[in-house]
Parts: structure tokens; C-alpha cells; sequence
């Protein structure tokens, strides 16, 4: 690493701890406020709980099409003016935009918020930027190790501090986060040097930022294409959680936002212990092909469990099961990883990552609005499990193209993945 980097290296400790609050923040603003949103939409727009879960899919889609829209607009930015200007923005008005949909009155000004929250929680690239300037190349993989962590503690905690704030006040949980924002973006002003010395910076290129530009590589890696397909059903599928437990929980069990914000920590706490616990032990065991499979059908009927569950300790016992598909997503990489030469590996992470975030956009949207459908008193046919059958059938539809992504390349998984070797 060069000189220039030393101001970083120097005040390493306090940055990086800056970096990894931000991460922390951006997951906990995203789920502190899952608790209260059906009851403030419903609050909002004057309608019962089970006819405004439609515009609780509609804000998921603005957030999701601001995030993606902004994820490369400000890796690229920061590239140019350098790291800290991007992440203090981005903390400031992230506090700022929880202050504008905590004051909303309207509906309106709620979808407002929600794009200027997309826009300003697209800070994963940054951070991972200013990760990569201060860091060696040896402790980089634990660094980036830590902010997978700080994804998972603020998506757990978020909830939680979610479910009590709501119980006293359904605004009460935005300002909450606004707080915590401005407090973090003090330390920072303080705290955080910049990371990117101005001879390593760059001219800002549009073409660089365009969100859409990793598809155009699917066809650099043809091996792996009937995976992403299935990642693409998967994904589609477990969008339902962000999306929809939240009304399914108030209109199926009545939850009140304390029970929502404890019942998705739940989903927060099961993800975790499978990823540090389970997911390495189950690919070694039973090889990353059968791992991904297992996963798949786990995640399945963990969904269809759901859609069923009548009463709270049933969704509990499936959040268990659910928690044992998590190793599907590692699994699935693995393989993908496998096939993939080391000069394709960025475009391949690319690629899988634009799948991801482009069913973010569509997949609530469909799932709040199937739960819409068949959860209104008035229904034809009452059902309010009905986003979580569609889920598991989706997640089952994976499993095709991942079968058939298993045969195209048989020869060649038999010879990088030894564990578990595929049937002739």
C-alpha cells in the first residue's frame, strides 16, 4: 500500500469502526421501521390493514429501484471526490429522510421518503471501497467478514427496537433512527479521514454508473446462466419476507409492531446461526450441489409451512426449518464461483447481484398484492398464506434450472467439486 494511504492506516481503528456503523445503520433503518409500516400506511391512507399491504409493496419497489439506481451512481462518485464526502452525504441524509417520513402526513411524502431512503442506503460499495483503501490485502477478507456481520446485527436488531418503539408510538421509530444517524454522522465528521489519495482518483464516467451494465456480461459466463435463473426464482421468492410477514403478521396472528419487530429478529437470529454455524459444515458434508438442493427444499417448505401456520408457534417452528435453506444462496455460489474463470469472478458477483436487486423491485409488489387478494373479508377464496404458497412454489421452481445447470456441467462440477459427485 502506498504513502498516501498512511492518514488512513493511521486513524484505521476509528474509520473503520465508522464504516462498520454505517453499514450497521443503513440495515437498521431499513428494519426498524418493518414493525410500524402497516399501521402507519393504514393510518395513512384510511384503509384496514389488509387493503393497504398493496402500498406497502409499492414503497418496497421505490426503495429497491432508488437503491439500484444508486449503488454504482455512488461507488462512482466516490471514486472521483474520494470516499468520505459520499459516506458523511449519505449518513446526513439518511438521518434527514427518517425525519421527513417520521413528520409524513400523507401518503405522498411517505414515498418520497422511502426513494430518498433507497437513494442514500446504497452505501455498501463505498463502504467496501474505503474497506479495500485501508486495508492489506491479508485482512481483507476478514474486514469484509465484519461487514457481513453489520448487515446481520442491524437487521436484527432493527426489528426489534422496531416492535418496542412502535408499541408507544407508530412515528416514534423513525426519529429514533434520525437520532442515531446524526449522532454517527458527528463522530464521523471527527473521526474519518479520507481514504482515497487524489492521485488514485478517477474522472467520473456515466457509463460506468449504469446500473443495468452487469447483465450485459451474462453471456461472458454461459456456464452458470441456468443458475442464475434459479437464483432468480429463489430471490423472487424470499422477498416475501421483508415484504409481507409484517401484514401477514398483523392480520393473521394480530401481532402488534412489538411481536412483528420480534418475530422477524427471530428471522434475523435463525439466518445468522445457520451462516456461521451450519452452512460451512452441510457444504463439506454433503457437497455444495446437494447443499444447494437440501437448501432449496428447506426454504420450500418452510414457505408452504407458513402459508399454512394458523397459529404463532407454527410460524416460529418454520422459521427454524427456514434456517436450515440458508445454506442454498453459499451453496449455489459455490458452484456458480466453480465454473467461473478467475478473470470472469467480478463480472460473475456482478451479475448475480443485478438479479437480486432487480427482483427486489418487482417481487414485493406481487407478493403484497397476492396477500391483498386473498386476505380481504371479502375474499373469494380466504387465505392469507396466499404470498407464502406463491414463495414456495417459486422456490421449487428453482430447483429446474438448477438441475438442469447441474447436468449441462457434470463433467466439470465432478472435477472442482469432489465432495458429492454428480450422478451419471
Amino acid at each position: 500500500m502506498s504513502d498516501s494511504y498512511k492518514p488512513a492506516r493511521r486513524h484505521g481503528a476509528n474509520a473503520f469502526f465508522f464504516v462498520i456503523v454505517t453499514v450497521t445503520l443503513n440495515m437498521l433503518s431499513f428494519g426498524i421501521i418493518m414493525p410500524i409500516m402497516p399501521q402507519l400506511i393504514a393510518d395513512l391512507t384510511d384503509l384496514s390493514i389488509e387493503a393497504a399491504a398493496p402500498w406497502g409493496g409499492w414503497l418496497s419497489m421505490i426503495f429497491a429501484v432508488a437503491n439500484f439506481l444508486a449503488m454504482p451512481l455512488l461507488g462512482g462518485l466516490s471514486d472521483c471526490y474520494g470516499r468520505r464526502p459520499i459516506l458523511l452525504l449519505s449518513v446526513g441524509m439518511l438521518g434527514l429522510d427518517m425525519l421527513i417520513m417520521g413528520l409524513a402526513p400523507t401518503i405522498g411524502i411517505l414515498f418520497i421518503g422511502r426513494g430518498l431512503a433507497g437513494l442514500f442506503s446504497a452505501t455498501a460499495s463505498v463502504a467496501n471501497a474505503y474497506i479495500a483503501d485501508v486495508t492489506t490485502p491479508e485482512q481483507r477478507g476478514r474486514a469484509f467478514g465484519m461487514t457481513g456481520a453489520a448487515f446481520g446485527i442491524g437487521f436484527i436488531l432493527g426489528p426489534i427496537i422496531g416492535g418496542i418503539a412502535g408499541d408507544l408510538n407508530t412515528r416514534l421509530p423513525f426519529f429514533l433512527a434520525a437520532g442515531i444517524a446524526g449522532i454517527n454522522l458527528l463522530y464521523g465528521i471527527f473521526v474519518l479521514p479520507e481514504s482515497l489519495a487524489t492521485e488514485n482518483r478517477r474522472p467520473f464516467d456515466w457509463r460506468a454508473a449504469n446500473p443495468l451494465g452487469a447483465i450485459k456480461h451474462f453471456a461472458r459466463i454461459p456456464k452458470v446462466a441456468w443458475f442464475i435463473l434459479a437464483i432468480f426464482f429463489y430471490q423472487t421468492a424470499h422477498a416475501v419476507y421483508p415484504s409481507t410477514w409484517n401484514f401477514y403478521g398483523a392480520v393473521r396472528y394480530d401481532w402488534s409492531p412489538l411481536w412483528i419487530g420480534i418475530s422477524l429478529g427471530a428471522v434475523g437470529v435463525g439466518s445468522a446461526v445457520s451462516q456461521i454455524f451450519l452452512t460451512g459444515t452441510l457444504i463439506k458434508r454433503l457437497g455444495a450441489m446437494r447443499a444447494a438442493e437440501f437448501g432449496l427444499l428447506m426454504n420450500a417448505a418452510a414457505l408452504i409451512g407458513l402459508s399454512l401456520a394458523s397459529q404463532p408457534w407454527m410460524a416460529y417452528a418454520m422459521i427454524t426449518v427456514s434456517a436450515l435453506g440458508g445454506v442454498a444462496m453459499p451453496a449455489i455460489n459455490t458452484v456458480t464461483s466453480s465454473l467461473t474463470p478467475p478473470d470472469r469472478q467480478g463480472e460473475l458477483q456482478g451479475a448475480q447481484a443485478s438479479i437480486m436487486a432487480l427482483t427486489l423491485i418487482f417481487s414485493p409488489v406481487l407478493m403484497t398484492q397476492t396477500f391483498s387478494y386473498f386476505s380481504l373479508p371479502d375474499a373469494d377464496i380466504y387465505f392469507p398464506g396466499a404470498a407464502f404458497l406463491l414463495a414456495g412454489l417459486f422456490t421449487l421452481a428453482a430447483l429446474i434450472p438448477f438441475a438442469i445447470g447441474v447436468r449441462n456441467n457434470k463433467n466439470t462440477l465432478n472435477t472442482v467439486l469432489v465432495a458429492a459427485p454428480v450422478k451419471k
